[in-house]
């Protein structure tokens, strides 16, 4: 990929990442399980730091016509799963899910599961060490929300079985 190449797919990264955040904090508005909330919040939070740190970088980029020197290269990392593990331990009782919610994660899943292979794309085709981690990094925070979306989705369709597996019940009678 030359250099015109990966300015427009990072073009393309800032877009999803503000659509992403737009539909996150959507959906942490509609919901009223307490689940839901939380998890669609901290990765709008997240979306919204990846899509500051693109811009910034996309601008430098674009000025520049190469990676830039002083873009701070690092993102914070994600705590989705802890929020999620928390709500889930503070609740008395199992929060109601309706369908709209199971909608939300399997449309967030999908999106999740792009930016983590855009990213990881925009690292492969890079030669520049520093570039490569960064596109790196963000590919497993995109991977880190996946996985705590599909988390959440079983959370929401079986919770009997979702503690039966987190808490791991023996079923052997000890």
């Amino acid at each position: 990929m030359d250099e015109k190449q990966r300015l427009n797919a990072l073009e393309v990264a800032l877009n999803n990442e503000k659509n992403e955040r737009e539909f996150y904090l959507n959906h942490a508005g509609r919901t009223t399980n307490p689940v839901g909330k939380a998890m669609f919040n901290q990765i709008a939070d997240d979306e919204l730091e990846h899509y500051q740190r693109l811009k910034e970088l996309h601008a430098k980029w674009e000025k520049n016509e190469k990676w830039p020197e002083t873009v701070p290269l690092t993102v914070k990392q994600t705590n989705v799963k802890t929020i999620f593990e928390s709500v889930i331990k503070q609740s008395r009782e199992v929060p109601e899910t309706d369908r709209d919610d199971l909608a939300a994660i399997e449309v967030a899943t999908r999106f999740e599961a792009k930016g983590a292979q855009l990213y990881a794309d925009m690292s492969d085709a890079s030669s520049d060490p520093r570039e490569k981690a960064f596109f790196k990094l963000l590919a497993g925070i995109e991977r880190e929300h996946f996985l705590s979306l599909k988390d959440t989705e079983e959370f929401l369709k079986d919770p009997a079985a979702w503690f039966t597996r987190k808490e791991h019940h023996g079923l052997d009678g000890a």
